[in-house]
């Protein structure tokens, strides 16, 4: 038996003992005080005198138990007392300092017919525990509340808050290894140096190598930071140290600073090993951003942390991962050589690396034949890893609700629309000519999609309610983009101001719904005159200067280093922006009509429709309106279809 099951034993047996003695303690305190099965009265020594001299009450004792000055008798049926309205069958009585101690002088008095019993002065053990009773209960209390604070005596206790809660993952263990990561091969190439020189440090350190002390993963969430920490533990197959920013602090002062010193030392006792702190920003901020530069405990924590990683001791086997989705926040000490060498950006995969994770995490689910994982990665584009193994988990899930043995490429459909657009919202109602107001501008969306250079292919079209949209148009980029052109990013604009100019067409009236392609086109203008410099009267400026000495964090204000007549042109320019695009739109619209009304009957017989079957509408010379035209305009620009067919 290991040492750790030996304590773990002796803990489980310590907490019963206690259990245990409170239990009976309290039964003997219980008994002690609440006697229920005899209830006896106290009488006055005078009153039991007059009981023993007035012949004409009724005495009826059948026993008497003496002990010291205490007599308690008993009453068979009940002994009759003057004053008392009831028979009293047990009554106790304390006597005077007499020196009556003969059963036989007893027997006079009472009478020979009752059975005396004379015991000595002389506490028994029961009686000593009948007296000591509450302080053994308040002294086991308080031994029970004491272990409870302590935890037990392991961590997590009042007494053991200086304690790292790092927890450790031991090499024995079942581990991830590096075929169980995917996405990611840059980041597992600069990983694979750590793993070498925790396996053979000597072959580094022979030829006068360091290894790095530290290695920051930098990436959104969900793209895998801790998944390659824990594979970097178990290549190495060393001691495996995991705590969160977050829980280095807490309200006492110092307990931060206490519990990464005790990280450490517990990671040089198993040296070589890995310490992995998830979500490092929490306490790897830019010290001096306190208010009034204060020095808090969170820098307190940090100082320690720097100390620990490039102090004196620059010979322990330790390696510090950390992750991070914010390192602009972090302070530049911790990002310097020497500490975090290493920045390892881990970004979202692109198309061949999400067909590798689609690939890991269906190795274990059934598959039917028509399940293409290429074709599912590229329709996913900008998910992360955490994303997809969401998408294979919800089309899981489709295929059981559906009674199914294995997963086939309609779950993986609906899973990802379900992923990347919302929930259907079925339960929404609405009405035929609201219905009719989202289809047109859905539709004007597509349409505007379609005849845009550049623009992406749109990929499905919908009219039921998802998430917080009434209707979706969805667009999905047929190759990786990392760069934008300023004619790309017009023709987003376009495509937004095109939903709201198709209403503007067809029901000479606005509404509301195009609330949030306003909000993005106007956000997207801005960005284009003051960030990009895509704006021909402007140039290339760059307006707008971030605050970097706030309280929280490096960003919360922005400072306005431009003058008054350079804001009337900026924000002339972002409305020039948006108005030029809803002419844009509304010129495509309106020499499209036919095929804008094709589009929004098609949707509104099926509600959902394929990015292909819009381009069949659009291309069709023989396809025709499934119900009347709105009005004479609609039938006019029908009639004319032919005529304008590109």
């Amino acid at each position: 038996m290991s040492k750790k099951n030996k304590n773990k034993i002796t803990k489980n047996l310590i907490n019963n003992f206690i259990l245990w003695t409170l239990i009976i303690v309290i039964s003997i305190t219980m008994l002690n005080y609440f006697d229920l099965s005899k209830k006896s009265r106290n009488i006055p020594y005078s009153t039991f005198l007059e009981l023993l001299n007035d012949n004409s009450l009724n005495r009826n004792i059948s026993k008497a138990v003496i002990t010291g000055n205490d007599l308690v008798a008993d009453c068979d049926p009940g002994c009759v007392l003057s004053g008392y309205d009831e028979p009293i069958k047990v009554f106790n009585v304390v006597l005077p300092n007499i020196t009556i101690d003969k059963v036989d002088e007893w027997n006079q008095m009472l009478g020979s017919n009752v059975q005396i019993e004379i015991r000595k002065n002389s506490p028994s053990a029961m009686d000593y525990l009948f007296q000591f009773s509450p302080w053994l209960l308040i002294i086991a209390f308080w031994f029970f509340i004491m272990r409870r604070m302590q935890g037990g005596g392991g961590q997590g206790g009042i007494f053991s808050f200086a304690k790292s809660k790092a927890r450790i993952i031991s090499p024995d263990k079942p581990k991830v290894m590096f075929k169980d990561v995917a996405g990611c091969e840059e980041a597992k190439t600069e990983l694979q140096e750590i793993v070498g020189f925790l396996k053979s440090p000597k072959k580094y350190s022979s030829i006068g190598a360091k290894i790095p002390r530290g290695a920051l993963l930098l990436g959104p969430p969900g793209t895998g930071k801790t998944l390659l920490a824990k594979a970097v533990s178990g290549e190495a197959k060393v001691p495996f140290f995991t705590i969160s920013g977050a829980e280095f602090v807490e309200m006492f002062v110092g307990v931060g600073a206490s519990r990464v010193r005790d990280l450490f030392d517990q990671a040089k006792k198993n040296s070589p090993s890995i310490i992995f702190i998830d979500e490092i920003d929490a306490v790897g901020r830019h010290r001096g951003a306190g208010l009034g530069g204060g020095h808090d405990e969170r820098e307190q924590t940090l100082n320690q942390i720097l100390v620990e990683m490039d102090g004196f001791d620059t010979k322990s086997n330790v390696i510090l991962l950390a992750a991070t989705n914010r390192p602009d926040v972090l302070d530049k000490a911790l990002l310097r050589p020497g500490r975090f060498d290493r920045q390892i950006v881990v970004d979202t995969p692109d198309l061949a690396g999400r067909e590798a994770i689609l690939k890991i995490h269906t190795r274990k689910v059934p598959l039917s034949k028509d399940v293409n994982l290429k074709t599912i990665a590229k329709g996913t584009p900008g998910l992360a890893g955490a994303d997809l193994e969401n998408l294979v988990n919800e089309s899981a899930l489709l295929a059981a609700r559906n009674n199914k043995k294995t997963i086939s490429m309609v779950d993986f459909e609906n899973a990802k629309d379900k992923v990347m657009m919302g929930i259907e919202r079925k339960s929404m109602v609405l009405t035929p000519s609201d219905k009719k107001i989202i289809a047109y501008h859905e539709a004007g969306h597509a349409l505007v999609a379609y005849h845009t250079k550049g623009a992406d292919p749109v990929h499905k079209i919908t009219i039921i309610p998802r998430g917080q949209a009434l209707g979706i148009t969805a667009q999905i980029p047929e190759i990786e983009r990392f760069n934008y052109s300023k004619t790309y990013m017009l023709g987003r604009l376009n495509i937004l101001m095109g939903g709201r100019c198709a209403e503007k067409l067809i029901f000479h009236d606005t509404t509301t719904g195009a609330g949030n392609d306003i909000e993005v086109a106007t956000n997207i203008a801005r960005k284009m005159v003051c960030d990009w410099g895509m704006s021909d009267k402007i140039g290339p400026l760059k307006f707008g200067k971030k605050d970097e000495e706030v309280f929280l964090g490096k960003e919360l204000s922005q400072q306005k280093n431009y003058s008054e007549e350079k804001s009337i042109l900026i924000d002339s320019e972002i409305s020039s922006l948006v108005k030029n695009a809803e002419s844009e739109a509304d010129d495509i619209l309106s020499k499209f009509r036919y095929q804008l009304d094709d589009i929004a009957h098609e949707l509104l017989e099926k509600e959902t429709i394929s990015g292909d079957r819009m381009r069949a509408i659009i291309e069709s010379d023989d396809f025709r309106l499934s119900s009347e035209p709105i009005n004479k305009k609609s039938e006019t620009a029908t009639s004319r279809r032919r005529k304008n067919k590109p």
